[in-house]
């Protein structure tokens, strides 16, 4: 385990809450097991492990994120994401293998999609010229959780959003079985329409949307 993080995962241990871990676990599927700790306290916990410990140095962020999804525990890649999204505006393309690497391990979508909207696009918005090629190879893949990235990644991008991209992701990704897909694509839909309403009616008017995709996209303006 990586040095900085063996002294914070002690930490998250003498702080572990048994029935607080069984029922995240169970909520969450069990994708993982868990310290049981809440949001606010695994992060304050952090915070003190840094005014001790010091925060990690940028060029150490890959190993430490690493290092943590490789833990068994769920707080420890919250750890790793967390600091992803505090620097994520330091971070540069050479980065993407790394995210996507952590998109796909023990993948479901609280990692997902905060790494996919709080780091791809960020690093996506600051180097537009990456665009192309991160969005063919994601949309394309096998890997359902990187067809979500590709749709969901411009979430926060409002009027910036580029639509006739995402409008092409959903079409790719319209008729798909899995209910993260789906609710991606209205996600993306109902976020667009905070700043482009008539986009998306009229996109989802001229489309067969599933009914799941079509509630979330037009529950904000209709």
């Amino acid at each position: 385990m990586h040095p900085w993080l063996a002294p914070l995962r002690e930490t998250f241990k003498h702080h572990a809450c048994a029935p607080n871990a069984e029922a995240v676990f169970a909520y969450m599927k069990g994708i993982a097991p868990f310290f049981g700790l809440k949001t606010d306290q695994r992060r304050s916990l952090v915070k003190e492990h840094i005014a001790i410990h010091g925060a990690p140095p940028l060029d150490q962020l890959p190993a430490i994120a690493r290092a943590a999804f490789a833990c068994a525990e769920r707080e420890m890649q919250y750890t790793a994401v967390d600091l992803l999204m505090k620097h994520a505006k330091k971070l540069g393309p050479e980065h993407l293998p790394l995210v996507e690497e952590l998109i796909t391990t023990k993948s479901w979508w609280d990692s997902v999609d905060a790494l996919a909207v709080h780091v791809v696009g960020v690093i996506l918005k600051k180097y537009p010229k990456e665009i192309p090629k991160w969005n063919k190879r994601w949309i394309t893949s096998d890997d359902m959780w990187l067809n979500r990235t590709a749709i969901i990644f411009q979430l926060r991008w409002k009027e910036d959003t580029d639509r006739s991209l995402l409008f092409a992701n959903i079409e790719r990704h319209a008729a798909h079985k899995d209910f993260f897909i789906r609710k991606a694509i209205g996600w993306a839909l109902r976020s667009l329409a905070e700043t482009d309403p008539a986009a998306v009616k009229a996109f989802v008017r001229s489309h067969k949307l599933v009914p799941l995709s079509e509630r979330e996209a037009l529950r904000k303006i209709e």
